[in-house]
This record gives C-alpha cells, structure tokens and sequence, in this order.
C-alpha cells in the first residue's frame, strides 16, 4: 500500500506546485483561452494544464515503478512505456494547439499515432469478457476496437471539458474508481497510473475549479483522456472478470454518453462531427438554469454514482 500512498501524494504535490509555473508560462507563450459566445468564461484563461498535469503524473510513475521494483511487484513494463511514450504524444499535440492550433483532422491524425503506439507496445484488446458467453477472442479485431475505444475516450474528455474543473474532476473520480478494480484484478501496473492519474487531476483542480485560474486546454483533456482509456486497457479489459465489458462502459458513462449524444446530433443536422457547438450536457444545465458549480457537481455526482455501481460489480465477481 505505501506504493499507492506515494505515488498518488507525489503526483498530487508535484501538479499543485507546478500548476501556478505553468500558468505564467502559458501567458508568455501565448496558450490563453479567450471567451466567445460558444464558451461560459468571461475573461481571458491560461490554458496549458496538461504541461502541469504531466509533469506529476510521469515522476509520480517514475517512483511509483521504482518502488514496486524494490518490493518485488511485477510490472509489465512495456504497456508502462508505451502509456508514457503515447501519452507524451497526445500531450505535444496537444500542447501545440493550446499556442498555435490544429485543425481537427491533424489532432485526429496524431491521436491516431499515439494510441497505434500503445498498441506496438502490447496495450491492446485482445479479447473481451462478457457476462453471457464467457470470452470473447477478439484476434486482429482487437487493433481497430483498441484504436477506436483509445481515440474515442481522448475526444470524449475533450468534449466534457466546458465548465471549471467538469473533466479534470471527472477523470479523477474515474481514475480512482479504476484504481480499485485494478487492484481487484491484481494489474498492479495500471494501478499505479490510475494513481498517479487521479493524483495529477486532483492537484490541478486546485486550481481549475470554479473560478478557474487556468485552464486544462486541449493539452490537459487530452491528456487525461488518452491516459484514462489506455490504462483501463490493460487494468481491465485484459482480464477475466466477468462483467469487464460493462465495467469501463459504466465508469466513464457520462462523457461516452456525451460524446455519443454529440455525434449523432452534429449528424442529424448535416454537420462534421469535429464541429464545435453549446448542446452538451454541460451547456443544458446551464440553460435550465444551475450555476456552474452546481452542474459541475451535478455532473460528479451522476459520474460518482456509475462508478460506485461498476465498482460494486466488480467486487462482486
């Protein structure tokens, strides 16, 4: 347990001190959100989180590892890198488009890349188990259901991030919901990124909570996103748990639902699915009148209540 402790308090600490380093930062090189009728925030943000997030999630991984080999826990080291390496991926594209930006075909191009890294590393879908007819052996399906599940978890975090502190509060919840079940299935190196996911996402949410003083960009939601889908890779799709299909589905419910929600409306109404627009979830509690920090709360409750409910299926099986 002293593993878990430290490797969630270091990526906690280290994100909270570097949050404020990395604000001033975004304000020199020019990554600042600045509002329009599309978006909730008032006044021009720094947006470049991810860069503080990243850096307490990879120390904390970093050490986290380092123990466990002191006390003779088996890692799979090479899922482990090729977490880090695409997660450093979607982090530099992401990083590009705070400052400069991307058109959404690039991002997806890159995103893309980054998810076929984890799969050259070996984080990939290779069978899935199911409550009704036990396993099912994926084969070369695995591949394109692993890119799709990894590049659609990146955008669905992305999509959510429209309030203070909506996905980084949300990907902690998650993160740590599948800490547990990790735990539970003995993957003790996603374990510790869950860990050091949910530690990142809290610290920085010290500072992005309403009112946030900077904010996660496409740098962070990515980030977080990427990091959330490929670690549930390994911590539980690679298993025998029974209801391991339902599990993922249920603990990320809401920005799936979300996202899901958002394509077909964009479709339905003849446009890209890469389309911005104020219709999330999010953007209706607003309009039906809710503060921001009550349907931010609001939002953590429901993603609170999936996971308890995944969480508890899992310990049951």
């Amino acid at each position: 347990m002293f593993i878990y402790v430290s490797t969630f308090l270091l990526a906690l600490l280290v994100t909270v001190f570097a949050t404020p380093v990395v604000s001033a930062l975004a304000a020199k090189v020019g990554a600042i959100d600045n509002p329009n009728e599309r978006k909730v925030h008032k006044s021009a943000v720094p947006r470049l989180g991810g860069v503080a997030i990243y850096s307490g999630f990879i120390l904390a991984i970093l050490v986290g590892v380092l123990m466990a080999g002191i006390f003779n826990r088996r890692l799979e080291g090479l899922h482990l890198l090729g977490i880090i390496l695409g997660s450093t991926v979607v982090l530099g594209v992401g990083i590009w488009d705070d400052i400069k930006g991307l058109r959404p075909l690039t991002k997806f191009i890159w995103q893309l890349m980054a998810a076929l890294v984890i799969v050259y590393f070996g984080v990939n879908i290779n069978f899935v188990s199911n409550p009704f007819n036990g396993l099912w052996q994926m084969g070369l399906w695995g591949i394109p259901l692993t890119l799709l599940w990894v590049v659609g978890m990146t955008n669905a975090i992305n999509l959510i991030d429209g309030l203070d502190g909506l996905a980084a509060g949300v990907t902690a919840i998650s993160a740590g919901t599948l800490f547990f079940v990790a735990l539970r299935t003995h993957q003790i190196g996603a374990a510790i990124i869950m860990l050091a996911l949910c530690g990142s996402a809290l610290g920085f949410l010290r500072y992005n909570f309403f009112p946030a003083k900077i904010f996660l960009g496409d740098s962070g939601s990515y980030l977080l996103g990427f990091v959330l889908a490929a670690a549930s890779v390994i911590g539980v799709f690679k298993t025998t748990l029974v209801v391991a299909l339902i599990i993922p589905l249920l603990i990320l419910g809401v920005p799936i639902f979300d996202t899901m929600f958002a394509i077909g409306r964009r479709f339905s109404e003849g446009r890209s699915p890469f389309s911005a627009d104020n219709k999330h979830i999010h953007h209706m509690l607003l309009r039906a009148g809710f503060t921001q920090r009550e349907a931010v709360l609001i939002i953590y409750v429901a993603c609170f209540l999936l996971s308890m409910g995944a969480l508890l299926m899992a310990l049951n099986r």
